[in-house]
C-alpha cells in the first residue's frame, strides 16, 4: 500500500485528491495538509511514501516545503508536485529541490495516479504537458555549461535522451525511432547510468541544463 499525504491549501481541491488517489486499491491517502508548513510537519511525523503537493501554498510555499521534506525527513518520502499552471516559475525550482514528478490540476486522474506509483518506486513522471511548453520558456534562460558525459552515449541514446527532454513517452520514442518499446526502455536506462542519473525527470533537468535542445 502507497502510503500518501496530500497538501492543498484549498478543500474542494484536497478531496478531489483524495477522490483520486483513495478510489486505487494500492494508494492510501493516510492525512491532508492545508499549507507547506503543514505538510512538511506531518511528512516529518507520519510514515508516509509520497507527499502529493500543491507549489502555491500560504505560510510556506511548495518548493521550500519540498526542500525541507527532501532533506530533513528520513527516510524522505517521494513528492509530486501538482500546479493548475503548465508553466510554473516553480517548475525547475521544485525539480532541483527535489520532486519526483510534476503533475497539471487538470491532467486525466490516471496521470496524477501514474505519478504516485511512480515515485513510490523511486521513479519520476513529469506531465508531457508540461515538459512540452516548460521548453519554450526555460530552454533559452538555463545556464549552459558544457554537457558533461555527453560524449558518453552513442548517436542513438543521444537522440532518445533528447526526446525524453522533449516530453515523448517510450511508446511516442518508439514510434519516432521505428523501434520496439522494450528497446527504448533499454537506451533510457543506459542513459541514465553512464550520466549518474536516476530518473527521466533529473534527464529533463540535465538536458535543459545543458542546452542539449538548443533554444527554440
Amino acid at each position: 500500500m502507497i502510503r500518501t499525504l496530500v497538501a492543498d491549501d484549498q478543500e474542494p481541491a484536497r478531496w478531489a485528491l483524495r477522490l483520486v488517489l483513495d478510489a486505487e486499491p494500492d494508494i492510501e491517502v493516510v492525512d491532508e495538509a492545508v499549507d507547506g508548513a503543514e505538510a512538511v510537519d506531518k511528512a516529518r511525523r507520519l510514515d508516509v511514501d509520497v507527499v502529493v503537493l500543491d507549489l502555491r501554498m500560504p505560510r510556506m510555499d511548495g518548493v521550500a516545503a519540498i526542500r525541507r521534506i527532501t532533506e530533513s525527513v528520513t527516510p524522505a518520502p517521494a513528492v509530486v508536485a501538482l500546479t493548475t499552471f503548465d508553466v510554473d516559475e516553480y517548475l525547475f525550482g521544485a525539480l532541483r529541490a527535489g520532486a519526483a514528478g510534476f503533475v497539471l490540476k487538470d491532467s486525466e486522474p490516471a496521470l496524477l495516479v501514474e505519478a504516485v506509483r511512480a515515485a513510490s518506486r523511486g521513479q519520476g513522471l513529469l506531465d508531457p504537458q508540461v515538459t512540452r511548453r516548460a521548453i519554450r520558456r526555460f530552454a533559452q534562460f538555463a545556464p549552459r555549461p558544457a554537457p558533461t558525459g555527453l560524449d558518453l552515449l552513442t548517436p542513438r541514446e543521444q537522440e532518445v535522451l533528447r526526446h525524453v527532454a522533449r516530453g515523448l513517452s517510450n511508446a511516442e520514442i518508439a514510434r519516432a525511432l521505428t523501434v520496439g518499446e522494450g528497446t527504448v526502455k533499454t537506451h533510457v536506462a543506459r542513459v541514465l547510468a553512464k550520466l549518474g542519473l536516476r530518473t527521466r525527470v533529473h534527464l529533463v533537468i540535465y538536458a535543459y541544463e545543458h542546452a542539449i535542445l538548443g533554444t527554440p
